[in-house]
This record gives C-alpha cells, sequence and structure tokens, in this order.
C-alpha cells in the first residue's frame, strides 16, 4: 500500500516549505560591500585609536592596552587585568580634553578587562 504523506490526513499537518525569492547576485554583492564598509571603518578607528594612545599613554601603560573599540559615541578599551585596568581609568581622566580634541563625538570612555591570548 503506498504511503500518504502526513499533511494530507485529516488533522495532520501541512508542510511549509520555506522558498526565499532567487536575488540577484549584484544585490548580494551590493549587501556584502556595505558590510566589508563597515568593518573598513571600524578597522580604520581602532587602528586610529590605538596609535593615539600610544602617543598619549606611558609606554608601561601602553604595553598593557589590548584593544580600542568605538561605537555610537562611546570608546571602549581594553586592559590585560583588573589592575592595569584601574591605572587606565586614572590616566584617561587627565586625558579626556585631548581625547575631545582627537574626536568630538565621544561622549563616553568604558575600560574593560580583556587578556590577551
Amino acid at each position: 500500500m503506498p504511503k500518504i504523506p502526513r499533511g494530507h490526513k485529516r488533522g495532520g499537518r501541512t508542510a511549509v516549505t520555506n522558498r526565499a525569492a532567487p536575488r540577484a547576485v549584484g544585490d548580494l554583492i551590493a549587501r556584502g560591500a556595505a558590510v566589508l564598509s563597515r568593518i573598513s571603518d571600524q578597522s580604520a578607528r581602532q587602528t586610529f585609536w590605538r596609535s593615539w594612545l600610544s602617543e598619549q599613554l606611558p609606554q608601561e601603560l601602553d604595553a598593557h592596552v589590548t584593544g580600542a573599540v568605538e561605537r555610537d559615541g562611546a570608546l571602549t578599551l581594553f586592559a590585560d587585568s583588573a589592575a592595569w585596568a584601574a591605572r587606565l581609568r586614572y590616566a584617561l581622566r587627565e586625558l579626556e580634553p585631548a581625547i575631545d580634541g582627537a574626536r568630538a563625538n565621544i561622549r563616553e570612555i568604558k575600560v574593560r578587562v580583556l587578556p590577551r591570548r
């Protein structure tokens, strides 16, 4: 006896297929280009802040900064331990006017711990 698909039986679930409309290759590339543009911009901002901080911070403290991320008006800096993060917070209080001069759109500065791998 042939099997009847479950969707055709009384009270059974019907199979739902998820078929998206075909997309043009140009649309996929354009969407990918926007993502790559955002990544490139973020990378440029990180490079800017790392080089700027290496000029402004004492060499001993700069060696323990593991990263910098600028996003939505907030600058988040990462130190490799809690002790160095505390030192970085104190050093940044003195550098706040210089940070405003470097980039006026920074409204908030955060320091987080991110150990090196």
